[in-house]
């Protein structure tokens, strides 16, 4: 699987089509989070944002091979199954690294301050909280990623409308994981309190699975 999982990644960068996403996403931060702004509000900015980034991603590695190759790869692997969770895997690494980068960045350049400035946030906890948020919502993004494309959603005006619109439940809808989370960090910074997402990471953990599960399943049928 490691080695399925470098080669999706390596199509992924020799394609450059990551470049897209990713210049959203910088623009998308560029935006909404300045230098010694309070560091729990940007960070829940920071994970929201990764979620439509993500599945994005998701939808590029699971179409950015021919059919000819696709079916190459799953006969040299031993089935469609393994070949797509490898592209689900790959551009689920790839989001994360780019969320722990960013959580990063946020938490060098923010204030570990409360909204009002008026309470201290200690920001080792603060960066635990982060990331977890920032997991939750690449993990729902994967999964969104993975439920609106191939092999569920062929056709790509379809897939496109879907993502997006999937994107966005999942981001406003109650009782998501990503929403708990990010409402979280920002409901924080309001008293300075860090709440840290661990129930929110274990369901985003098990909706993930679920989606990629039926997608992996769904390939040996629909291709």
């Amino acid at each position: 699987m490691t080695a399925l999982i470098r080669y999706q990644t390596a199509l992924l960068l020799r394609s450059q089509r990551w470049l897209a996403p990713l210049l959203l996403y910088a623009a998308f931060l560029g935006v909404g989070v300045r230098s010694g702004q309070p560091v729990l509000d940007s960070l829940g900015f920071t994970a929201a944002g990764l979620l439509p980034v993500t599945a994005w991603l998701v939808r590029i590695c699971v179409t950015q091979e021919p059919p000819a190759a696709r079916t190459v790869v799953a006969a040299a692997v031993g089935g469609q199954p393994r070949a797509h969770l490898a592209s689900l895997l790959a551009a689920l690494g790839c989001a994360g690294l780019l969320g722990a980068a960013a959580t990063a960045v946020v938490l060098l350049i923010s204030e570990p301050a409360s909204t009002d400035h008026t309470v201290q946030v200690p920001l080792l906890s603060a960066g635990l909280a982060g990331l977890l948020a920032t997991a939750c919502c690449a993990l729902l993004g994967a999964a969104v990623g993975a439920l609106c494309a191939r092999p569920l959603l062929h056709r790509r005006g379809w897939s496109l409308a879907a993502t997006v619109l999937a994107a966005l439940l999942a981001l406003v809808t109650g009782g998501s994981p990503a929403k708990y989370a990010v409402a979280g960090l920002v409901t924080g910074s309001h008293t300075g309190t860090v709440h840290v997402p661990l129930l929110p990471f274990l369901g985003a953990v098990a909706v993930a699975a679920a989606a990629a599960a039926l997608a992996c399943r769904l390939t040996s049928v629909r291709g």
